[in-house]
């Protein structure tokens, strides 16, 4: 009966700014009678699109919003302007909260705000593929704690950020230790000889880290 089709795309400019363009339509599989007239199967109830320019430290230096089709042209299109109200905005610091303020309800189309609130998870892939995921900059990586897989408690988050791992040893590694370290039937062993045994400690990790030789979890080290 309808199709909401919602699509956002990023862009890397020239003059070193983004662009996230986000466009909404919405469509019929029958022809649609609207208070205002007839639109005809596949024929645009909704098209509109929100271009939002950011810097480095996304923060919106530009927009440009348009409705190409609206159930009230000349009508619902003349809002466009207002969408200027999210300049000077920084997409990860309170911009949803401002977006709410500045054009929820009558002061905004429910369309085009919509499509704002969307921008910044766009805006983060988009300049995600500039870095890798798990590039060690000494600042936790955005993504950590925003979602059950990320939690800085979970096997992913030990495996692939481990500087930022807040987990303890796996149940495996718990159970295993102390029997280790205290088999009664293992042959005494000279001061002097150095015995490999595995464990899982901060440092252990660290010093493994882009070893492709060992598992990132559990390393070796030498003690005497």
């Amino acid at each position: 009966m309808h199709l909401r089709q919602v699509v956002l795309e990023g862009y890397k400019r020239d003059d070193g700014l983004w662009d996230i363009e986000a466009r909404l339509t919405d469509t019929k599989d029958h022809d649609y009678q609207l208070s205002s007239g007839l639109r005809l199967r596949g024929e645009a109830v909704h098209d509109m699109w929100l271009r939002v320019t950011i810097d480095a430290h996304f923060t919106v230096v530009q927009v440009a919003a348009s409705s190409d089709a609206t159930p009230f042209m000349g009508h619902c299109d003349d809002i466009a302007p207002a969408y200027d109200a999210l300049i000077g905005l920084n997409l990860f610091q309170g911009f949803r909260q401002a977006i709410k303020e500045r054009l929820g309800g009558v002061l905004g189309c429910s369309h085009l705000t919509e499509l704002a609130l969307q921008i910044p998870t766009a805006a983060l892939q988009t300049y995600a593929s500039e870095v890798t995921d798990n590039e060690d900059t000494g600042q936790k990586p955005y993504q950590l704690d925003r979602c059950h897989a990320l939690e800085t408690t979970t096997p992913v988050v030990r495996r692939y950020y481990p500087r930022w791992y807040r987990g303890g040893a796996s149940p495996e590694e718990s159970a295993a230790g102390p029997v280790a370290a205290a088999a009664p039937s293992s042959p005494p062993v000279a001061p002097q000889q150095p015995v490999s045994v595995s464990v899982a400690t901060p440092h252990t990790l660290s010093a493994c880290k882009g070893d492709a030789g060992n598992d990132p979890v559990r390393c070796s080290q030498s003690v005497g």
